[in-house]
């Protein structure tokens, strides 16, 4: 994948499938360490401790339509290209974490991409979950809820297009503030 956005949708709609109630991600960049780091967390249904250990296998997968599953495995070489990490942890009945971490000045690291789009099609997909978004450069940090915005709007219909367009507008300005 050409954008860690589309890493990042990918894991975000596997949690949408394990039925997660609550999904989050966190982006944290660090100009000091060099660090770019993602973190997806959901306390969906979780994964026993044989598909952990396959589940960055490409010729593994759970889904019954197709034998192979390249999402994590992309995502997890893409750490390995620019000096970082990939870790996953899993729990039946508690959730998944996936802590992933990039040399943030390496010239293979992909670049973040859509975001704003990335979070309007995960808000756009959600049905009966909440949703959470932290961004962090240094010291600054912006942070997107679906029960807050529920709250403001006193509408617990994000899905339409007024919204979802307000949402990425919304994601846009606040990301562009980060960098400035």
């Amino acid at each position: 994948m050409k954008e860690l956005s589309l890493h990042i949708l990918d894991i975000v709609q596997n949690s949408i499938k394990a039925n997660a109630t609550f999904i989050e991600v966190i982006i944290s960049e660090s100009t000091f360490e060099n660090t770019f780091k993602i973190i997806i967390k959901d306390n969906g249904c979780g994964m026993d401790e044989d598909i952990v250990k396959n589940v960055d296998n490409p010729f593994f997968s759970t889904r019954t339509t197709r034998k192979v599953g390249l999402g994590i495995p992309l995502l997890k070489e893409a750490t390995n290209r620019c000096n970082g990490s990939f870790k996953i942890e899993s729990h039946i009945g508690v959730g998944t974490t996936i802590n992933c971490c990039f040399e943030r000045n390496n010239i293979d690291r992909a670049p973040l991409g859509d975001i704003s789009g990335t979070i309007m099609t995960i808000i756009n997909s959600l049905v009966n979950c909440e949703f959470k978004y932290l961004h962090y450069v240094d010291e600054k940090f912006f942070e997107l809820s679906t029960k807050k915005i529920k709250e403001v709007l006193g509408d617990n219909n994000l899905n339409s297009p007024e919204i979802l367009l307000w949402i990425k507008e919304y994601v846009d300005e606040s990301t562009d503030e980060l960098y400035n």
